[in-house]
């Protein structure tokens, strides 16, 4: 029987690898830099800082999800669709609608967000200490939903590339102002340190996106209608799905902070951020490029399922080794990117992990959802893993402190990856491949295997057993991957000593 439903060295292996090493390279940058700021943010701030800062973040995400419509996914879509056609005049009103109906969202997010302060503050924080930063936010919703709609204009068009230059050089800025803000003015710039590194990615998109497209096409207000009505049609769905999420996000941090303080945000906010570090750059890479081919093939079943079970393949092979890794490293993870304050929050990282794990074999599954337009079906199971999200936070934090809220995402995806494969099975007849079938039956146990591991025995022996077992899946993976490619990409000096080894 065959392992894969397309040939070894296949072309889209290599695309899919190409576009993920591309945001990948751009991802390792961004890493380093993380470790510098969110280093030096623990030192600066600890773990109430961080805390504060990951509920300004809920809060900025939430009111950018509810401003910006959902046109930042719908837009992707729409110049993508366009693009399939080759129509230059198509894809250049579709970027001119995008363009403009950005800027006006961002007005209008950031006018709503700072007229709401009182509110939002007095129910996030149960007083009004807050309103200035919560002000001071809405710029901060004003520039990504600017950033958002240019980045969408580049995707739909798969300028890999070009994102990740923007992703690298947000970073840096980013980087290079919060810090100074930071040390200079230490808890108070928090909401400053936000909008500077949101402020941080209109340059580069402004840049990239205007040398596709760098003047606008002139149309007549009725079309310019019909198209933001297309546009805002279909971006409903992705508004609801985005606030959904967010909001759950929103919710737990509220559960932990209500549950365990300010510190226990903290932990949460670290942990959270380290165990979604390594993944972050598969699940971007998948967003970014998958998205839009995905869209080009959804009529064709076949063709669609080939493309879900090829990411896929590609997603779990490169995230395996290094979420494995994160479980077994995570006390030195802890204190490289944060401090030793924040060891507390080593198991919940773990719990994040596993999490993670089945999260990488979910998601490209989902995008079948998105690209079929099957708005009712993609909008109520958001709705539903919303739910059980904040469902499972609130029962497992009430009983197990803060490590409840790692139990909730892990057990949410547990629910989300049955679930969302008997959608796709229904939809296009999606079954996934021997060769998936093979990955996913040596990283899941794997990670459970290392995972009990550090439950029942001391650190030292059951870091050595997370050792070995990363050892082992990382050769396995680039075993796996070389096999993938064709054989004329792959240095000489590596396929013999891979071939000598097998």
């Amino acid at each position: 029987m065959t392992l894969r439903i397309t040939p070894p060295g296949s072309q889209t292996y290599t695309e899919i690898l190409k576009s993920t090493m591309l945001m990948g390279g751009a991802s390792l940058v961004n890493v380093a830099l993380s470790i510098i700021r969110n280093k030096a943010m623990a030192v600066l701030l600890g773990p109430e800082g961080i805390g504060l800062m990951g509920l300004y973040s809920s809060i900025v995400d939430i009111a950018q999800s509810i401003a910006g419509l959902g046109v930042g996914g719908s837009g992707v879509r729409q110049v993508a669709e366009a693009a399939g056609t080759g129509d230059s005049a198509r894809i250049a009103q579709s970027a001119t609608v995008l363009r403009r109906i950005s800027v006006v969202l961002a007005l209008l997010g950031a006018v709503l967000l700072a007229a709401l302060a009182y509110p939002v503050s007095s129910f996030t924080f149960g007083d009004f200490q807050h309103v200035g930063g919560i002000v001071l936010l809405s710029l901060a919703v004003f520039f990504r939903l600017v950033s958002a709609g240019q980045s969408a204009l580049i995707q739909g068009l798969r300028g890999i590339a070009d994102l990740a230059r923007i992703n690298v050089l947000a970073g840096l800025i980013g980087t290079a102002v919060s810090i100074p803000l930071v040390y200079l003015f230490g808890v108070q710039a928090i909401a400053p340190s936000l909008v500077v590194i949101a402020a941080a990615s209109i340059l580069p998109t402004w840049w990239y996106s205007r040398r596709i497209f760098p003047h606008p096409s002139p149309m007549p207000a009725r079309q310019f209608s019909r198209e933001v009505s297309a546009l805002l049609r279909l971006g409903f769905v992705f508004m609801a799905s985005g606030l959904l999420t967010f909001g759950a996000a929103y919710a737990i941090r509220l559960i932990v902070l209500k549950e365990g303080g300010v510190m226990a945000a903290g932990l949460y906010q670290a942990a959270w951020g380290l165990g979604g570090l390594y993944a972050g750059f598969i699940l971007q890479a998948m967003g970014t490029d998958f998205y839009p081919r995905l869209t080009a093939t959804i009529d064709n079943s076949a063709e669609c399922n080939r493309l879900v079970n090829e990411q896929a393949e590609i997603s779990m092979l490169l995230a395996g080794p290094g979420l494995l890794g994160t479980l077994t490293l995570a006390p030195l993870m802890m204190s490289l990117f944060y401090s030793a304050e924040f060891h507390g929050a080593v198991e919940l990282l773990r719990w994040i992990c596993l999490g993670m794990m089945l999260r990488i074999i979910a998601w490209p599954m989902g995008f079948i959802v998105v690209a079929k337009r099957t708005q009712a079906i993609f909008f109520w199971t958001e709705v539903a893993a919303a739910v059980v999200h904040v469902g499972l936070a609130w029962l497992f934090v009430s009983l197990f402190g803060t490590r409840g809220a790692g139990m909730a995402f892990f057990g949410l995806y547990v629910w989300h990856s049955i679930l969302i494969y008997v959608i796709v099975r229904r939809l296009t007849g999606f079954r996934w491949s021997a060769a998936n079938r093979r990955h996913a039956l040596l990283f899941l146990p794997a990670s459970g295997l290392v995972f009990l591991m550090f439950s029942i025995l001391p650190l030292w022996p059951a870091t050595a057993i997370g050792f070995v077992a990363v050892v082992l899946c990382g050769l396995y993976s680039l075993r796996m991957l070389i096999d993938l490619l064709p054989p004329e990409s792959v240095p000489a000096i590596i396929r013999g000593w891979i071939t000598k080894s097998a």
